[in-house]
């Protein structure tokens, strides 16, 4: 056996099945790994197969291009993250479904098979830390040699820990990688299990979309430590932003997939005359702008998982996070031509070292283009393209750990008229008291058209923090956890920021860029308390009387929806009780003994509809 293996102090399983396998490669380098996916320099195109009761299924075609290689599965389903893929098999405690509930038989067996199957295979063991070199922890991927696509994922997306480097290596988790069981056991149906101990987390992955596993699965290890040891990992993207008089604001952006979070850290986007569009009428077509000279730097921190350890934190009454990723999964269903995003275009297509590309047409040993976005059964674009792009290769990245002046919330908000009312009520952007904030992380609606998930309707929860779908243990713990934080980071501000619609004016994502070049310039949520009004919803805090962004106004309209023609109060307030009768839906699991005491005061104001200054009474919202 290779005398690297000595290095690793492995679970006894494990071993077994590393001592028992026809061979295990541990890469020494990413280059390596690559190569592995093809398995010599001459080919260019894989078929992923298995063998499936006696026949072979394809699990994905991979093809070597000129920037990397590109990944894209037969089924439609593959292409997106299934948010009901989670599975828990201990009994540790747990809001998640059991997997002997589900399947009605022990996990033991299945475990057992699983592990068996592996030994039978080639396999790579890829060593990595979950959760960034700094504040990670020790983990290693187990899978078939003829799916290295998915180890070279993973070691894009986690830091990647070359075994040359290696003294002493003990996981605290693993994760395994079976993707036949995906049909002979569950339908076809994506399925990570998880199997918690006190010192070690695995997880059973039965497909090959990393979204689930080597992506989320990972988030849910930093879930399941930070909820035994007292702290979050927040799903969540932030960014230094600079301004043109060289002014600094750290904004913090969560939501659920979809939000937004990618988006703070895009430039604002400009027509070819150089104006920004603000919102185009979806009755009327008409067109509004505002022109901006010159926005602001973006320098960013994180795109999807922060990470909010204790020792990152100061004395200064604001949260302070780092960056839980060493590679980000780029969605990149915005850029449908040369030009939309610049920045991630430019990586993507002269980098200097491979890339994996996920749901793009690729052919061997051109370019792999990020906007030729793979054509689903239905003829139309896969709404979930992706490409993992590593840390270090995003200009201006900041490596440092941030303290955190605004937490924006981002909301995909449909249409809304009277005719026709849905809880699309925001104004372009709402401050909101600590105590609403948190009712918002405990509910995460995930909102209109949501482009990266299968199935769900227009309004779903995605569940507390928005990262509940990959946390593993209990709601009311996370929700507990969360607002402590809050309650401990005084000094940082809360907004709500809708994308898609405000009231009849489509906007897209342009509310979030206006907002955060509004903000910037304000030095974060640094304004009087009279410059507010109470929304007519409580839900969503404070509106703003005036926006005033490179010197231009913008319309009452988009600040607050009700003055819209098409909708009016009475519109309005129909959408309003959508919105109130969701939350309440959905709070209802947080009522229980267990919750933080001042949670529960917060549930009651919300119970008798109780207005934004009895949420400031119980956590002030700072603003004289």
């Amino acid at each position: 056996m290779n005398i690297l293996f000595e290095k690793f102090s492995l679970p006894k399983e494990v071993e077994a099945v590393i001592y028992n396998s026809p061979s295990v490669i541990i890469p020494e380098s990413k280059e390596v790994l690559f190569e592995l996916i093809f398995g010599n320099e001459y080919t260019d195109r894989i078929e992923v197969l298995y063998e499936v009761n006696g026949k072979m299924v394809k699990e994905a075609d991979v093809v070597r291009c000129k920037n990397g290689a590109a990944v894209n599965y037969p089924e439609d389903y593959m292409r997106r993250r299934d948010p009901d893929s989670m599975r828990i098999a201990d009994d540790l405690p747990s809001d998640k479904p059991r997997f002997e509930d589900v399947y009605g038989y022990p996990f033991d067996t299945l475990r057992h098979e699983t592990l068996r199957w592996l030994t039978r295979q080639e396999l790579i063991l890829v060593p990595f830390k979950a959760g960034g070199y700094q504040h990670g922890y020790d983990s290693v991927l187990l899978c078939p040699r003829n799916a290295a696509f998915f180890a070279f994922a993973l070691a894009q997306l986690q830091a990647f820990v070359e075994v040359k480097n290696v003294d002493h290596f003990t996981p605290r988790s693993v994760i395994y990688a079976a993707p036949p069981f995906r049909h002979t056991h569950f339908d076809g149906k994506q399925v990570c299990v998880h199997r918690r101990r006190a010192d070690l987390h695995e997880i059973f992955a039965y497909n090959l979309y990393p979204g689930p596993s080597a992506k989320k699965g990972i988030y849910s290890v930093l879930l399941d430590i930070g909820e035994q040891e007292g702290w979050v990992t927040a799903h969540a993207s932030a960014a230094r932003v600079i301004t043109p008089y060289e002014n600094e604001m750290v904004m913090m952006h969560e939501g659920a997939s979809g939000g937004g979070k990618s988006e703070l850290l895009q430039d604002v986007q400009r027509a070819g005359d150089g104006r920004v569009l603000l919102g185009v009428n979806a009755q009327t077509h008409e067109e509004r702008y505002i022109s901006m000279s010159d926005t602001c730097t973006i320098e960013p921190v994180t795109d999807d998982m922060a990470i909010c350890h204790p020792s990152l934190q100061k004395n200064n009454g604001k949260l302070s996070l780092a960056d839980g990723e060493d590679g980000w999964f780029v969605r990149v269903d915005g850029i449908t031509s040369y030009g939309c995003d610049p920045m991630y275009e430019k990586i993507a297509i002269h980098t200097k070292e491979p890339l994996l590309f996920l749901n793009i047409e690729g052919f061997p040993r051109a370019t792999c283009l990020p906007w030729e976005h793979t054509l689903d059964s239905n003829g139309k674009p896969c709404p979930n393209p992706r490409v993992i792009i590593p840390r270090r290769m995003i200009h201006d990245i900041v490596w440092s750990s941030v303290d955190v002046d605004v937490r924006s919330f981002g909301v995909r908000m449909p249409p809304n008229t009277a005719e026709h009312p849905t809880y699309g009520i925001m104004g372009l952007m709402h401050i909101v008291p600590p105590a609403v904030a948190w009712l918002w992380r405990l509910v995460a609606p995930r909102g209109y058209k949501n482009p990266s998930i299968s199935g769900g309707g227009a309004l779903a929860s995605e569940g507390v923090g928005s990262y509940w779908p990959f946390a593993t243990g209990q709601r009311v713990r996370q929700a507990n956890l969360l607002l402590e934080q809050i309650i401990n980071c005084p000094a940082t501000r809360y907004v709500l920021i809708p994308n898609q619609y405000i009231g009849v004016w489509k906007v897209g994502f342009a509310a979030e860029w206006i907002s955060r070049e509004y903000l910037a310039r304000r030095g974060g949520v640094n304004m009087k308390k009279d410059r507010l009004v109470p929304a007519r919803c409580p839900l969503v805090g404070y509106a703003l009387n005036e926006m005033k962004v490179d010197g231009q106004h913008i319309s009452h309209e988009f600040l607050q929806p009700e003055t819209q023609d098409t909708l009016g109060i009475k519109g309005y307030d129909a959408g309003a009780q959508i919105l109130y009768d969701f939350f309440a839906k959905e709070l209802a699991v947080y009522d229980v003994e267990e919750l933080h005491p001042v949670g529960k005061e917060i549930l009651e104001c919300f119970k008798r509809n109780g207005s934004v200054q009895e949420y400031c009474d119980i956590i002030p919202l700072g603003l004289e």
